[in-house]
């Protein structure tokens, strides 16, 4: 059966931009490493809720680079099952729900941001609850954001492994680009875990494993276009 645009609606061609691009607009990195750490302290809630009413407007930046980084996920994962299915359709659908699993917990989450955000703008929310409940609140909320999403990372990362696996055993993509990131989704699994599993271990290091991804983009972006449509759709 042919594998052409007519079939999926992309070429295989198109898929791997579509990803690549995808991963070159997510702008998650400047919220994790710019946003984040300057408004949210862990363990003081005190300093973390000064720091969102100072700079309320780049707490309401955060949720929508979030909200974009979880969308751009499902764009991610619709191209990957264009790009793995003539390998193997069955696991390269069930990579993608993986994703999608982990993108829809994401921004259930993510939208517990918001009345964080209306707690700490809205003076009749200080009225109601003091200074010290009113606090606690929003810094539940903030802090739910983060566990719910430092857990389906690990969705995320078992999405990875598959995916790295269908490369690996594809003809058209190169297989130590499989291997790169079966290592990326391991040590997502391995990182997240790490607190509820084996809090006493440092598993810092660990962190090289996520350039997996850059490299995979790197190589869509510059490479994809370059794939050859295979014959066959695997079933």
């Amino acid at each position: 059966m042919s594998t052409g645009p007519h079939r999926w609606g992309l070429s295989l061609r198109q898929a791997a931009l579509t990803v690549g691009f995808a991963y070159l607009l997510d702008p998650v990195a400047y919220a994790e490493f710019r946003i984040y750490p300057k408004l949210v302290i862990h363990g003081n809630a005190e300093q973390t809720v000064a720091n969102i009413t100072a700079h309320h407007g780049q707490f309401l930046a955060l949720f929508f680079i979030f909200f974009i980084n979880f969308a751009l996920d499902i764009v991610i994962a619709w191209g990957l099952y264009v790009l793995l299915a003539p390998v193997n359709r069955a696991l390269a659908l069930l990579a993608s729900i993986f994703q999608w699993v982990y993108a829809a917990i994401c921004f259930v989450g993510l939208f517990n941001l918001l009345p964080a955000y209306r707690m700490l703008t809205a003076p009749e929310y200080l009225a109601d609850f003091g200074r010290g409940p009113l606090h606690a609140q929003a810094n539940l909320l903030i802090h739910t954001f983060r566990y719910d999403y430092s857990m389906a990372l690990v969705l995320f990362g078992i999405h990875l492994v598959l995916v790295g696996y269908l490369i690996f055993r594809s003809s058209y993509l190169p297989r130590w680009l499989g291997i790169v990131l079966v290592v990326d989704g391991a040590g997502w699994i391995i990182n997240q875990l790490q607190p509820y599993l084996y809090p006493g271990v440092d598993v810092g290091f660990l962190f090289i494993t996520f350039f997996g991804e850059i490299i995979f983009m790197l190589w869509l972006l510059i490479m994809g276009w370059r794939i050859k449509e295979p014959l066959i759709v695997a079933t």
